[in-house]
């Protein structure tokens, strides 16, 4: 047995989880949260009962790592560091680069820098804790698992946008992608539990939470996804717009007497989607709760549901069938009205709904009936398990995991 923690660092954040491996327990979990700032908070939680919170100041990332790694001694979590042998970290983007998981090296580490330019909010972070961690656990394998690297099987047609191919050439436009280690989870889990090979199925992942992104898997792979160059396309999400014409960018530029892109930009990340449509929040259950007395609201709904079931239609239509449709994330795990909504609209597809399993939430369940053409089912998605089974991956395929660089 063998303890791996997978981390998820932000820029003012430090999400984690210990699991104990193989047997994939997890050991302890918790947030770092406001990090750099004046009033930062700890909360750890573990042996499934016990937990620990805390506010202080947390002055950066390599001090909350080594505020971590203290904690998980001083609370009885493991005995000594050595009992950590891997560290998986979640990167956003890998751009071109990576295709799949890698042990993390100097060469690595300096790619992911470079690819900060597509990722400016998160790379650099993910970076912050990549060197937090190789600094207090030299001996531990380090591994970067990116949110791109599942949609590196996308083909040409579905990855390249429409405009000069020099764009793609010289600087790397075209889609990207994002989520891919929850659309890459999930997809294995329906497979299970449908019992039937991952590479003979056609599924449609719908990752819908606050950010929200639609994946098609043809053999196992991904074969389109509606989050693009940056993840503001695609469909309505929280605060984000989903897809816009860029003209409409120039014409609001010159009516709102804004004088650069940062500052439109700025408004279909943070105040656009939900929050812009319906004026009232960000978060599908305000907006379940307000529809009732806010027109505005259930617009934001109906369209928020339209956009889902556009792309499983399109998706569809793409791959040349559909036999499986799987929601998960915060939304999709969480609101069975969405999910209803959603098989309702596509009913025409033979898929029939089961009433009392989509009512539920918190376990994998299908929320479809036995008979109906097209399985549907609700998935908690686990990307932490993802990356420690990566690490674990890695760590076994060679002893000397420090000096090349493999891939799972």
């Amino acid at each position: 047995m063998q303890k791996i923690i997978a981390i998820n660092a932000g820029s003012s954040s430090l999400k984690f989880k210990l699991f104990e491996m193989p047997e994939e327990k997890v050991i302890a979990k918790g947030l770092f949260d406001r990090i750099g700032l004046d009033e930062g908070k700890i909360k750890i939680s573990y042996d499934n009962k016990e937990s620990f919170e805390k506010k202080e100041h947390i002055e950066n990332h390599s001090i909350a790592v080594k505020r971590l790694l203290d904690l998980l001694l001083n609370l009885d979590i493991i005995k000594s560091y050595a009992e950590i042998a891997g560290v998986g970290h979640r990167v956003v983007a890998g751009g071109a680069f990576f295709k799949k998981s890698v042990v993390v090296n100097t060469k690595v580490m300096r790619q992911i820098n470079e690819l900060a330019e597509y990722a400016p909010i998160h790379n650099p972070a993910n970076l912050m804790g990549i060197k937090a961690f190789r600094k207090a656990l030299p001996d531990a394998i380090s591994v970067a698992v990116f949110d791109t690297s599942f949609h590196q099987t996308i083909p040409k047609t579905n990855f390249l946008f429409s405009v000069p191919y020099e764009w793609y050439h010289n600087y790397g436009v075209r889609r990207y992608g994002a989520h891919g280690t929850s659309h890459r989870y999930v997809a294995k889990v329906a497979a299970q539990m449908m019992k039937k090979p991952l590479a003979e199925l056609k599924i449609i992942t719908c990752h819908l939470g606050a950010g929200a992104s639609i994946c098609a898997i043809k053999n196992s792979k991904s074969f389109d996804t509606s989050m693009g160059f940056t993840p503001l396309t695609g469909i309505t999400m929280g605060t984000r717009s989903g897809d816009t014409d860029v003209a409409m960018i120039s014409f609001m530029m010159q009516k709102l007497k804004m004088h650069s892109m940062p500052e439109i930009i700025y408004d279909l990340n943070k105040k656009s989607g939900l929050l812009g449509i319906s004026g009232i929040s960000s978060d599908m259950r305000d907006i379940e709760e307000k529809k009732k007395t806010s027109e505005r609201a259930q617009l934001a709904e109906d369209i928020f549901v339209k956009d889902v079931v556009k792309y499983i239609g399109a998706y569809t239509a793409e791959m040349g069938g559909l036999d499986a449709i799987v929601f998960t994330a915060g939304i999709g795990e969480n609101s069975a009205q969405i999910r209803k909504l959603v098989m309702k609209r596509l009913s025409y597809m033979g898929i029939m709904i089961d009433e009392e399993r989509n009512n539920q939430r918190g376990k994998a369940e299908f929320v479809s009936t036995p008979n109906s053409k097209v399985d549907v089912l609700m998935i908690p998605t686990d990307e932490e398990l993802m990356i420690a089974r990566d690490v674990q991956v890695l760590a076994s395929q060679n002893e000397d995991i420090h000096s090349k660089n493999y891939v799972v």
